[in-house]
């Protein structure tokens, strides 16, 4: 081991420490539970080729990960068309159909998933996922994930006052499971996502699925991993379980 992966290992174990007991686990859904933003970014590439947006030029990652990855539909909205409210209104649900058509075809869990949930339901902790994306989205993937059973509670950000970046989401699933955020942490794959778990008060875990260290690394995660199967996360997992 490097001197520089010691230090992320003491890292991550100090920062979960400081919520033991863990009561309490919230999973973003898109990116966390399984790596859907390449089907995003297809999606997304295929509609606006087609209606010629920028001047027919394809999107590229670095458009995807600044404009749209992780943000709430009604951002994208104004984003992609900033005086046409009703035109990207009427896109995105279309996007949406597409997505859930490619999401049926080629869904997979990150790497660990189901290690983790199993270790989570062996502990009872509390859990819920908490999105930005549409519940059709969240419910479908959710149900082919065969986690329907796993989760208690699914907090929608257009459901709450403010979407992610905001805590809005975050503070409604402590408050749904009657949890503190002393006692709770947050797996997320974005900025957006990483910031709204930080401002509630949650150390909060990022996974480099679809996002590069360094641009989710601006947030302030806890810490970051690469799947559910990182020594680090085990690392820290194991301090827990020698508090309990």
């Amino acid at each position: 081991m490097t001197i520089s992966s010691s230090s992320d290992s003491l890292a991550s174990k100090c920062s979960l420490l400081q919520v033991a007991p863990l009561e309490a686990v919230f999973f973003d859904i898109d990116g966390t539970l399984c790596d859907t933003d390449p089907l995003h970014h297809h999606a997304f590439r295929e509609m606006l080729l087609e209606i010629g947006f920028n001047d027919g030029v394809p999107i590229d990652d670095e458009f995807f990960i600044k404009n749209i990855a992780g943000r709430h539909n009604e951002d994208i909205g104004s984003i992609l068309f900033p005086n046409d409210h009703e035109r990207g209104v009427k896109f995105l649900e279309d996007k949406e159909a597409m997505f859930r058509k490619l999401v049926k075809e080629q869904l997979k869990p990150v790497e660990g998933l189901y290690r983790l949930t199993k270790w989570i339901e062996d502990r009872g902790l509390k859990r819920a996922a908490v999105t930005n994306a549409p519940r059709e989205n969240a419910e479908l993937i959710i149900s082919m994930l065969g986690l329907s059973d796993f989760f208690q509670a699914v907090i929608i950000g257009s459901d709450c006052a403010r979407a992610k970046p905001f805590p809005d989401p975050y503070l409604k699933a402590l408050e749904v499971l009657k949890v503190s955020k002393e006692h709770a942490c947050v797996f997320e794959d974005s900025v957006s996502g990483i910031k709204a778990g930080v401002a509630a008060g949650m150390p909060t875990i990022g996974i480099t699925t679809g996002n590069p260290a360094q641009v989710l690394k601006q947030a302030k995660p806890a810490f970051l991993i690469k799947d559910y199967e990182d020594p680090k996360l085990w690392a820290a997992l194991d301090e827990l379980d020698k508090t309990s």
